[in-house]
C-alpha cells in the first residue's frame, strides 16, 4: 500500500551526528498516516536500509530520534530510523502499545506499523521489504508480538529489554522468523523471569504480569522449527554473552544476547544488531558463479 504525500520533506541537523531528520512538514512536522504518526531520520546519501524503533513507555517516537549512541551509530552505517508515536492506552493512562490480549486496544498495531512501513518506503525511498522492526521495553514487547502474530510484515526482529507478556501466546504463526533478543542481566523493570505489576501474586486472577524471557524463547524455537533445545553456537567475549539456534528452519534466525546492565538500550547495541542483520543479508544474497 502506498499512501500520498502531502507535504514536502524538509531536513534538520540533528546535534552532533552530522546527519538529517526528515519531517513532513514544518518544524519538521511527524508524517501521518490514518492510524497515527511516525517520524524519520535519514542518513546522508541513499539509505541502504531501515530499522522501525517503537519507543517503549511514556516516550514517543520523537523522543527515540534524539540524539543517542544507538541512533548516530545506525544513521553512520546508512540507515533510516523511523519512530512512531504508541498510542494513550486505555488502561495504563501512558503512551504505548496495544498487546495484551485482555485488555481493550487503542487501535490495531499491526495494520499502523505495516502502514508506517509502507508510507515510509514511499516517501523516502526505501525498501519496505527489508525494514527491520525493534523496540525497546513495551516496544520490544510490541516487536515480539508483531513477530509471533504477523512474521512476514518485517525482515527481521531485534526487541530489546521486552517480550511476551503473562498469559503467554498459546500458538504463534507460522514462522521462519528472525529475531536477535537483547536482554540485561541484572533488569529489573523487565526481568528475565517477568514480574507481577498489578495484583497480589502470580496467583491473583487479575494480575497484570510480564513474561518469562525464557519461555519467550523456547516458543521462538518452536517456531523457527529448531532441532534440539540448547543452542549451538556461542560468543563469550565482548560485551555480550551470545547464543544462537542455527539447526533450525532454513530462512530463520534466532539469537539471543545477554549484556550485564540493566533496563536500557545497550551501548554496542545497534553495532552487534546490524552485523547480524547484515550477516542474514549477505547470506541471502545468490552465490557468485
Amino acid at each position: 500500500m502506498r499512501l500520498a504525500c502531502a507535504l514536502g520533506v524538509l531536513a534538520i541537523t540533528l546535534a552532533g551526528a552530522g546527519r538529517s531528520a526528515a519531517g513532513c512538514g514544518p518544524d519538521p512536522a511527524p508524517c501521518t498516516v490514518p492510524l497515527g504518526v511516525y517520524h524519520v531520520a535519514l542518513p546522508e546519501g541513499k539509505p541502504r536500509g531501515a530499522l522501525l524503533y517503537l519507543h517503549g513507555a511514556r516516550a514517543s517516537g520523537k523522543d527515540a530520534l534524539q540524539s543517542r549512541d544507538w541512533n548516530r551509530m545506525a544513521l553512520s552505517r546508512g540507515y533510516a530510523v523511523i519512530a512512531p508515536d504508541g498510542t494513550i492506552q486505555p488502561v495504563r493512562g501512558w503512551r504505548g502499545w496495544s498487546f495484551m490480549l485482555d485488555i481493550p486496544t487503542a487501535r490495531d498495531e499491526i495494520a499502523f506499523l505495516e502502514s508506517v512501513r509502507d508510507d515510509a518506503a514511499a516517501r523516502f525511498g526505501l525498501d519496505a521489504g527489508s525494514m527491520i522492526l525493534t523496540g525497546f521495553s513495551v516496544g520490544g514487547a510490541m516487536t515480539s508480538y508483531v513477530a509471533c502474530r504477523s512474521p512476514e510484515s518485517f525482515a527481521a526482529y531485534a526487541p530489546v529489554a521486552g517480550g511476551f507478556w503473562r498469559p503467554h501466546p498459546g500458538q504463534c504463526e507460522d514462522g521462519p522468523v528472525r529475531l536477535l533478543h537483547t536482554h540485561g542481566w541484572t533488569d529489573t523493570t523487565v526481568p528475565l523471569e517477568g514480574r507481577v505489576l498489578r495484583g497480589e501474586d502470580e496467583d491473583d486472577p487479575d494480575a497484570l504480569m510480564q513474561g518469562d524471557i525464557y519461555d519467550t524463547l523456547e516458543m521462538w524455537r518452536h517456531v523457527n522449527g529448531c532441532k534440539q533445545f540448547r543452542a549451538d553456537r556461542f560468543v563469550t567475549e565482548g560485551a555480550f554473552l551470545r547464543r544462537a539456534w542455527d539447526r533450525c528452519t532454513p530462512g530463520s534466525a534466532l539469537e539471543f544476547a545477554l549484556h550485564k546492565g540493566g533496563h536500557l538500550v545497550p551501548e554496542g547495541w545497534a553495532t552487534m544488531m546490524l552485523d547480524w542483520a547484515e550477516t542474514l543479508e549477505a547470506a541471502d544474497r545468490p552465490a557468485a558463479n
